[in-house]
């Protein structure tokens, strides 16, 4: 992972905390019932999340009180814009963008000396079944200020006007009160710390609830693909619900994601783009064993491309090149399908979200696409980083060292064609 490290492509984005910021962060984990760190420094992402917690409590969602309820800490304006490295929703980094689009001023006046807590609610308190995910249609973020410093300015402020009434500027009591409360909280009467709840609209998403479940709701019929086959196969003994139920792994499931315009297959178009490129490298890359040049440099060039190519096995040789074959076929012989030519997990691998969907859409089914067929390695990285990081151990390291390069020139791009 040094590489990757390196390459600022895992843990690049994470905030350092120690010192009195990993105090108050035990404080906000106390606040949340959880056991607080031992750990004199450790990194937070854009929720508050920590990889070095996560593994210390060897629990991924610690933030969390249960699959339903999702906290954020907020510790420092730093957090702005930065990578939410463990989400429990496709929407949580949207999440995160709205409140500091609601309350960037806000969040800069309270971290200098406090933090917040955020509580992502839909008013469910627990889920009971993957079902129970067609009722999440919105959620409430509401805000828990540390030490109550919202309450201690309201307190502040009600002194003041006790101070302020008739002869009281004499009471040495209300003297000894303002006092205790400026020691304790500092003054508090001009602070900004008003942060009222922020009420988002979720559509379709995804959930690591229930090991993994897509929640595609606003197409011609409710569907959930899920992850886990266990949980897949309790589900589909439900009658009472009209949705369609898949696993990732179903054949039928890209049939029925194309019925409902939700995906499109487009090879002359696919043939065109970056995106064909890389699954071509990919799975080439992958076909090829003991070779006299690094991967990294045949991948570079075409002609040591051609060379390696031409000594596959005929068969690889065609699923290579499947894509070209067909569509040179094809312009002499319109009846001819895909599946003659085309290896089904390259044809597979190169639909994209259909083109009338928004953009949030777009990017929730290169995600799921990206779990269905993961050849691409930018859109892995992008979409399934936990994947990301498991197959790259397995890669040889001069592809290793052409997909960081590969993924440090898209990097600014991320467009939902490429």
């Amino acid at each position: 992972m040094e590489k990757l490290r390196a390459a600022g492509m895992f843990g690049g984005d994470a905030i350092p905390l120690s010192g009195s910021l990993a105090k108050r962060y035990n404080e906000c984990l106390g606040l949340l019932g959880v056991t607080p760190t031992e750990l004199p420094h450790f990194t937070i992402d854009g929720m508050g999340w920590s990889p070095e917690i996560a593994l210390e409590k060897g629990d991924n969602f610690y933030l969390n009180t249960g699959a339903a309820n999702v906290n954020a800490i907020l510790i420092s304006p730093d957090q702005k814009g930065k990578a939410v490295y463990m989400p429990s929703h496709s929407f949580d980094r949207d999440v995160m963008q709205a409140i500091f689009g609601a309350y960037e001023r806000q969040i800069k006046d309270i971290t200098k000396d406090s933090a917040i807590i955020a509580h992502l609610d839909q008013h469910i308190d627990a889920f009971f079944e993957p079902f129970d995910l067609l009722r999440y249609d919105r959620i409430e973020v509401r805000f828990m200020l540390l030490h109550d410093l919202g309450r201690k300015q309201q307190e502040q402020q009600e002194l003041i006007t006790v101070f302020n009434t008739k002869n009281n500027f004499i009471d040495r009591e209300v003297h000894h009160k303002l006092l205790q409360s400026a020691q304790a909280y500092g003054d508090l009467r001009n602070r900004r710390l008003a942060l009222d709840p922020l009420t988002l609209e979720v559509g379709s998403f995804y959930t690591r609830a229930f090991e993994g479940v897509f929640v595609l709701k606003e197409f011609i019929t409710p569907i959930l693909v899920f992850e886990d086959d266990t949980i897949y196969k309790k589900a589909i003994d439900d009658t009472l619900h009209d949705v369609l139920l898949y696993h990732v792994g179903h054949r039928e499931l890209l049939d029925t994601l194309v019925r409902h315009l939700i995906v499109e297959p487009d090879l002359e178009h696919a043939l065109k783009s970056e995106r064909y490129m890389r699954i071509r490298n990919h799975l080439f890359a992958h076909s090829l064993s003991d070779t006299a040049h690094s991967l990294r440099d045949i991948l570079h060039s075409e002609l040591l491309f051609k060379k390696y190519l031409n000594e596959l096995d005929p068969v690889i040789q065609k699923k290579i090149n499947g894509v070209e074959l067909f569509l040179q076929k094809q312009k002499l012989n319109k009846t001819i399908k895909p599946d003659e030519f085309v290896d089904m997990q390259y044809y597979k691998s190169l639909h994209k979200p259909h083109s009338s969907l928004e953009l949030e859409e777009q990017d929730l089914v290169w995600k799921l696409m990206a779990i269905i067929m993961p050849n691409d390695p930018l859109h892995l990285f992008w979409y399934n980083k936990e994947q990301f990081y498991q197959d790259f151990l397995t890669w040889d390291p001069a592809y290793q060292d052409w997909v960081i390069e590969m993924v440090i020139a898209n990097s600014k791009k991320q467009n939902y064609d490429t």
